[in-house]
């Protein structure tokens, strides 16, 4: 994922990283064991199989679980941070997070058998930073309550989206990249990756800037003044993408890199014939796109207000994921003029019955079972096994290729246990 255009941050100056021995010996030892889960045979089979879902030829549901509350996760000190540099800390948190799922609740995620140095990209983003309010009910969660004030009114306001720059700040990129490879040389090869997958999704923001109920209604009362906003939003990813591809910023994402609201990339049809190494285009990699809060309008409006003015960016890419939490079981209409669809969202708030019918063998249906199960006093396991074996039953009832992603999960209610006993049921579950 990019970043979020609702607000703004500078970018990462870094000239040198310097850490001492005992921060060095942390990161050694869990980029040890990093090495040895992604030098795992295990990692091979799964990309196998994830290559044979997003080819229209499964061999099984797949399983991964992201977003995840990791305030509420650690246990016996897996992911106390021991370093105290910055740069270190992030690192850190990161490879611990990665061991942690490994552990506790892989499902069928694959660990990258070298270590990753994300070029230092950044964008200035799109002019408006969100003015919100904020209400907590734990301090540790960063899921919380927003408010957002309300910023375009009318078409000058519309100025005040604005074209993003992006520039890779190489002297971050090169000081990071030179301290990884001084850490891990004889433990793991270091490879630099650009931007990968790239979350489009223009309703989600102007909503923040808009107010809900007030584009709900502009799109009866004043709907030029609502294309003129959204059109502006496209035009600003899409002057945004341009940069990436120009300055050949982009990487590959036909792999364990999420894309859309769902699970990995594998695919064959990906890069594509036209791929150049040295030159990674749009064309080669995965796009995506929804607009969750139409959730309930009809499918003229939905196509109206989004999909129509999406197409131009669709177009771009060598396949397309659609939607996340909104239902789309009664606009299937909609995504058959989607370019190049591969993967459809189906969310908890779509009827089986109508989805999966609908989908049959043309899509990858990427089905998110409801986190709310978490929340019960008792936690229920055969609860949480029927409703993962109803999914699967009822859609390879229609011959639909299914990744079961868990995801949106804002609490556990400090027990970690259940996700991993989440894991270990789908795993059951999709064996069976």
């Amino acid at each position: 994922m990019l970043h979020d255009p609702g607000s703004y941050a500078p970018p990462v100056i870094i000239d040198e990283i310097k850490l001492d021995q005992d921060e060095k010996d942390v990161l050694r030892t869990l980029g040890e064991a990093y090495a040895k889960a992604g030098a795992d045979p295990v990692n091979v089979e799964r990309a196998r199989l994830w290559t044979r879902l997003n080819d229209l030829e499964p061999e099984r549901p797949l399983v991964w679980i992201n977003e995840i509350p990791w305030h509420e996760m650690n246990v016996g000190d897996e992911l106390t941070l021991r370093t105290r540099n910055p740069w270190a800390r992030g690192f850190e948190q990161e490879l611990r997070r990665t061991l942690y799922q490994w552990r506790h609740m892989s499902g069928d995620m694959i660990v990258s058998p070298w270590i990753e140095c994300a070029m230092a990209t950044h964008s200035t983003d799109f002019g408006i930073v969100e003015e919100v309010d904020i209400a907590r009910t734990d301090a540790s969660n960063e899921i919380v309550s927003r408010h957002f004030h309300k910023q375009i009114y009318n078409y000058d306001d519309l100025e005040k989206i604005k074209m993003p720059k992006v520039t890779h700040v190489e002297r971050t990129t090169n000081a990071v990249y030179e301290t990884l490879s001084e850490l891990y040389k004889d433990i793991a090869p270091v490879m630099k990756v650009g931007q990968t997958h790239i979350w489009f999704t223009p309703w989600d923001y102007l909503i923040r800037w808009w107010g809900i109920e007030e584009a709900m209604l502009d799109m009866v009362d004043r709907p030029d003044l609502v294309h003129a906003a959204y059109e502006r939003m496209v035009r600003a990813w899409m002057v945004e993408l341009d940069q990436f591809e120009e300055q050949r910023l982009l990487s590959l994402d036909n792999r364990n890199i999420r894309v859309g609201s769902g699970g990995y990339g594998y695919a064959t049809a990906l890069p594509g014939e036209d791929y150049d190494p040295a030159w990674v285009r749009p064309r080669n990699m995965w796009g995506c796109s929804n607009a969750q809060i139409l959730a309930t309008v009809s499918p003229d409006m939905h196509w109206e207000f989004a999909m129509e003015h999406d197409l131009p960016w669709m177009r771009r890419w060598g396949l397309n994921y659609y939607g996340c939490c909104e239902a789309l079981d009664r606009k299937v209409g909609l995504l058959e003029r989607i370019p190049n669809l591969r993967k459809v969202s189906v969310s908890p708030w779509n009827d089986y019955d109508v989805i999966f019918p609908a989908i049959g063998n043309r899509w990858v249906a990427s089905v998110k079972p409801n986190p709310a199960i978490f929340l019960d006093e008792e936690w229920d396991e055969a609860e949480a096994r029927r409703v993962i074996r109803n999914a699967l039953d009822k859609a390879r009832a229609e011959g639909v290729a299914v990744e079961l992603i868990m995801k949106d999960i804002s609490t556990v209610v400090r027990r970690p246990e259940r996700l991993w006993a989440w894991a270990r049921i789908a795993s059951e579950e999709v064996e069976r």
